[in-house]
């Protein structure tokens, strides 16, 4: 048993080759991929993002690793039969995410707490227009993954900042601060669960502390957990709504497969609503809108992915965390400015920049113009939070990553 006032932890053990079985072998997480005519976010945006497309990109959150072999086989699978009209949702597909959930979660989950949802920022963006006036507010917790300041401010909700407190290389939450800020305008508070930048697996103390809160006020707790399989170092992630019945009846977890088995492209997330009164407000609105149904290849996907996948994800954990210590040491070494937090979940590494006293827009260019590489800079997760850092994607070959760093070494010595 672990200390209830800790993260929850397993086997922090590097996982290698032998401990995978002899699948293992095949997988080759050092293979460079020639993306180009893919039509790739990560290449494509280059240009009208950042003015220029020399820059070497580690920033939008998906993989260089190619998708894996049974997901790729089981598309091309259904490809050979030509005929692309409308499908039911297979059955396999909702039992694949429940013993998956159950046997890496211990959550039971019920087949009628679920509905498909096209995307999980869509699903944020439904949830925030369903169930809040437009004189009522969301709360969220700075830094974090910019879509929950953008979605509901697109949406012209106001969005009420609870910034996470640094604690020696991570995050913790100030509970005296959202008992200030959280009026009974208030309705929704987004949690980012694996937390996006820092990689937190928020602990159950922590998450039981929120949800009753949350309860007490009737702010509706909406859980993204979509990096939920990728806790690493020996980390685990606790669903939100697992940890008390306040959690439990007043939230939305929303997860997916594609952040861990790189298939954002197919769209396959799926929302988990225990509470009866909040399911059927959602589901009959996802219902009327057709919202619940998903495209003719998520599902083939995601049951390929729950049913074959995990040999496969635990060498990939395996190589990021490798990747991880990588950029630790390559920093310690011969970045001493920039200090990597290390992540307890996700390829994201947080890159604490501010050592080198640059201003926003000094550090920009040293990343961009200098060292010619794309990776999302702090401040977007948080203007104030996030200033001084960057976040780099390391879910690439270990080649890629080291260009990356001697580029970066170069220009911040050519920059002292």
């Amino acid at each position: 048993m672990t200390d209830n006032n800790t993260t929850q932890k397993i086997d922090s053990q590097p996982l290698y080759e032998e401990e995978l079985g002899e699948k293992a072998v095949d997988y080759c997480f050092d293979k460079v991929v020639d993306r180009s005519g893919s039509g790739d976010l990560k290449h494509g945006a280059l240009l009208p993002r950042w003015g220029r497309d020399d820059l070497l990109p580690l920033w939008v959150a998906d993989m260089d690793f190619e998708t894996p072999k049974f997901i790729t086989d089981a598309l091309k699978k259904r490809l050979e039969h030509s005929l692309f009209g409308y499908t039911v949702m297979p059955e396999e597909f909702w039992t694949s995410i429940i013993n998956w959930i159950r046997e890496h979660h211990q959550w039971n989950v019920r087949r009628e707490w679920m509905s498909f949802i096209p995307g999980i920022v869509k699903g944020i963006g439904l949830v925030v227009n369903i169930f809040t006036k437009p004189d009522e507010k969301v709360i969220i917790q700075p830094p974090v993954y910019h879509p929950f300041r953008l979605v509901p401010q697109g949406n012209r909700r106001e969005v009420v900042f609870n910034p996470l407190r640094e604690n020696n290389g991570t995050y913790e939450m100030d509970f005296d601060n959202l008992e200030r800020i959280a009026d009974d305008k208030c309705r929704i508070l987004i949690l980012c669960n694996p937390h996006n930048p820092a990689g937190i697996c928020w602990d159950r103390n922590t998450l039981v502390r929120l949800a009753d809160f949350c309860k007490k006020r009737n702010i509706l707790v909406i859980s993204d957990e979509i990096h939920c399989d990728m806790a690493i170092f020996g980390h685990k992630h606790i669903p939100f709504a697992s940890v008390s019945e306040a959690a439990r009846e007043n939230s939305i977890t929303f997860q997916a497969p594609t952040k861990t088995f790189n298939m954002a492209g197919l769209i396959s997330s799926y929302c988990i609503v225990p509470n009866e009164e909040i399911r059927t407000k959602f589901f009959r609105w996802l219902q009327a809108n057709e919202m619940d149904e998903a495209t003719l290849f998520a599902p083939i996907a995601t049951i390929a992915a729950f049913e074959n996948g995990e040999p496969w994800r635990r060498a990939m954990l395996a190589y990021i965390e490798d990747n991880v210590r990588f950029v630790e040491d390559y920093c310690r070494k011969n970045i001493p400015g920039i200090r990597p937090w290390r992540p307890q979940a996700s390829f994201l590494v947080w890159l604490d920049c501010r050592s080198l006293n640059l201003t926003h827009a000094e550090l920009l260019d040293l990343f961009i113009d200098k060292a010619h590489l794309a990776l999302n800079d702090g401040e977007m997760f948080g203007k104030e939070e996030g200033h001084g850092f960057m976040r780099l994607n390391v879910a690439t070959p270990r080649s890629i990553l080291r260009q990356a760093l001697e580029q970066l070494a170069k220009a911040v010595k050519e920059n002292i």
